[in-house]
């Protein structure tokens, strides 16, 4: 109204100029002149004619369903009713709050998310309409958000309240993208966005584990025994040197490789003397090759091995029984993102059984193994077919003990006739190959070959006399030609039942 005021004292302050004659101005001029102020004029006065325009018109007058206004929480509109009314409730005042302008008029201020029901009546308390309001999201804001953060392809709208996204990604990532953006506005989304790229990924895992181990042990034992006496030097008390007790002096308590026995008879008294010596060296080597496959985004769990009870306290001194999971376990997370590329969270794990720092419950109570555990957690990006190690999970244990005879053992030389020693080292290497690979479910119709394909079940006379039982298909066909061999187990059939085949 400012701009329009000054707009209409120039073009007064000019028709005043040109009557008295202190301006002087052709007529051709003087039109531009006003021309122009008409123009300035009428935009400015077209402002209120703009807000006007942007009332919503509603109609509930002889409506035959409820109308539904949305408006995003925070804003106002004006709405337009299609007839005068006298008064009108609100359902829930803290969802929206109506005020009237006139008589046709409502202003509608957005408070909470949900909806609520506004009733209009006229003279007379007579119900002229009704019509829901529904307090959303700003979902414009939020869809310019978008746009401009990952492009055009996903689209945003509000349901019940919620904001749901719909349309196509092009990966995984970028829709991850659109959600995190999304969840800024409001913390439930409708994800139904599709993903144009491959949304299965299928983890090839080698768990390759090698245990080395080398020991030494040396050991004398003195018996001597008398009529009158029987005395013993080293960990056992047998009297006599027979094979069981050749293992007397050993730590270990192992049967020993070597052994050397003597005796010496002096007076009526029998002195024997056993060395016994043992060196071991051992290699083992375990290996697993799990293979899972999860979508995008989702977590999935392997486990070879098992579960052991353990005994928990609870209230009222009861006993409950929990589990502890053991073995080679893994869990991976895949996100496949653009060009076939892989962000892959993988968490492997290899337990098992120590023995040596098992809890004791108490007397005629089994103890409760500990378990030696290691494991890892990395995150890396990788495409389809490539693969990564992850290596050094090296555990290595020496263990020494000694045994002798307080005093004579400490004796310089002579001392080694009276202890028994043994070493032992434990060397444990563990190598986690992992291969990520981007698959496909197989078509309707197509064949999906199993391990048991290649083979067939040998008959009995394969089984009992060749020791086989099962065939390889290629042998059978290079034996018979192409037509396959029977094959399965003999059968007693009853009298008169001939020609009963049965092939696999």
């Amino acid at each position: 109204m400012g701009g329009e005021k000054k707009v209409r004292e120039q073009i007064e302050r000019c028709v005043l100029a040109v009557w008295q004659g202190s301006l002087r101005v052709t007529p051709r001029r003087l039109l531009a002149t006003l021309a122009a102020s008409v123009v300035a004029v009428t935009a400015i006065s077209a402002v209120p004619a703009t807000d006007a325009q942007a009332e919503r018109l509603i109609q509930i007058s002889g409506a035959r369903r409820t109308v539904s206004v949305t408006i995003a929480v925070g804003k106002t509109e004006d709405v337009h009713v299609d007839a005068p009314f006298s008064d009108i409730t609100v359902g829930d005042p803290e969802v929206a709050d109506v005020a009237p302008l006139t008589d046709q008029t409502l202003s509608i201020l957005a408070k909470k998310i949900g909806t609520t029901r506004v009733t209009v009546y006229a003279d007379g308390k007579r119900q002229l309409g009704i019509f829901d309001i529904e307090v959303s999201y700003d979902v414009s804001r939020l869809a310019t958000e978008i746009r401009s953060a990952v492009g055009s392809g996903i689209r945003v709208s509000s349901v019940n309240g919620r904001i749901m996204l719909s349309g196509s990604a092009p990966d995984a990532a970028t829709l991850d993208k659109a959600v995190v953006i999304a969840r800024q506005f409001a913390p439930e989304i409708i994800n139904t966005v599709r993903v144009a790229s491959p949304q299965q990924v299928m983890l090839e895992v080698r768990f390759v584990e090698a245990s080395r181990q080398a020991s030494r042990e040396l050991g004398v034992q003195w018996n001597v025994r008398n009529s009158k006496m029987n005395a013993n030097i080293g960990d056992r008390a047998d009297t006599l040197p027979t094979a069981a007790n050749i293992t007397a002096g050993l730590l270990s308590g192992a049967s020993p490789f070597g052994f050397l026995l003597g005796r010496i008879v002096a007076g009526g008294t029998n002195i024997d003397v056993m060395i016994n010596a043992l060196e071991q060296r051992g290699l083992a080597r375990s290996l697993a090759e799990p293979n899972l496959t999860a979508l995008s985004g989702d977590t999935a769990s392997f486990l070879a091995g098992g579960e052991f009870p353990i005994p928990v306290s609870g209230s009222n001194n009861a006993i409950t029984i929990e589990f502890k999971r053991y073995g080679i376990g893994l869990a991976f997370t895949p996100t496949v993102l653009r060009d076939g590329q892989i962000n892959l969270k993988i968490e492997p794990e290899v337990s098992q059984f120590d023995l040596n720092n098992a809890v004791a419950l108490g007397p005629g109570l089994p103890p409760i193994p500990a378990l030696i555990v290691r494991r890892a957690s990395t995150t890396i990006e990788l495409r389809d077919g490539q693969s990564f190690v992850i290596g050094g999970l090296l555990q290595s244990t020496n263990k020494g003990n000694q045994q002798q005879v307080p005093w004579l053992g400490d004796v310089p030389i002579l001392g080694a006739l009276f202890a028994s020693r043994s070493y032992q080292r434990d060397e444990t290497d563990l190598a986690i190959i992992v291969t990520p690979r981007l698959v496909h479910p197989a078509r309707p119709g197509d064949p999906v070959k199993t391990p048991l394909d290649n083979t067939v079940p040998g008959n009995d006379a394969d089984f009992f006399l060749a020791g086989k039982a099962e065939i390889p298909r290629k042998e059978l066909r290079a034996a018979m030609g192409a037509e396959l061999p029977y094959s399965g187990h003999v059968l007693d059939l009853p009298k008169g039942v001939q020609n009963v085949v049965s092939k696999n």
